[in-house]
């Protein structure tokens, strides 16, 4: 598994806090899209938390956003706490790692068995990725260098085949 705390990724990275001065689903939406991508090539259960401890009576969600989990917290439940409690549930059972840079967050993943991974480092290792993928996509749509027939005949043949070409004209 990987978790993610969604608001702490959005605060952390400088597009997605940028994008966010603008439109907060807008950057909502593209860290999920940047998360799918991440997920084709990590191939793990990866679930985003979002805080939604704020909205009077939110009972929570779970959605599936492609082939990601997005999960906005119930009320009065942080992001913090949903990742606690997972963690606690499944840290010694599964692989878990978990990608925050709370501090406080951090200590208690830890204790629970789980990864930590930082939002920077996350966000590096997705760029990385991306830089991979883009790479193998490029040399496979490179066209193959033509191989021409004069570069595997000898100097004899060659002047046969001009012979030949110069009789038919």
């Amino acid at each position: 598994y990987l978790l993610v705390d969604g608001y702490n990724i959005l605060y952390a990275w400088d597009e997605l806090r940028e994008l966010m001065k603008v439109t907060l689903d807008g950057a909502r939406h593209r860290l999920m899209d940047m998360l799918c991508n991440y997920q084709g090539y990590r191939r793990c259960n990866l679930i985003v938390v979002f805080d939604a401890y704020k909205v009077a009576g939110g009972t929570g969600s779970v959605q599936d956003y492609h082939n990601i989990h997005v999960v906005y917290t119930r009320e009065a439940e942080t992001a913090d706490q949903y990742i606690e409690k997972f963690a606690h549930e499944n840290g010694r059972k599964y692989r878990v790692t978990v990608a925050t840079s709370d501090g406080l967050e951090q200590i208690i993943i830890r204790g629970a068995g789980c990864v930590l991974i930082s939002a920077r480092e996350l966000e590096k290792e997705i760029a990385r990725k991306r830089g991979e993928m883009l790479e193998t996509y490029h040399a496979k749509r490179e066209p193959e260098k033509k191989v021409h027939m004069a570069e595997h005949i000898s100097a004899e043949v060659a002047e046969a085949v001009r012979k030949a070409d110069q009789c038919e004209k």
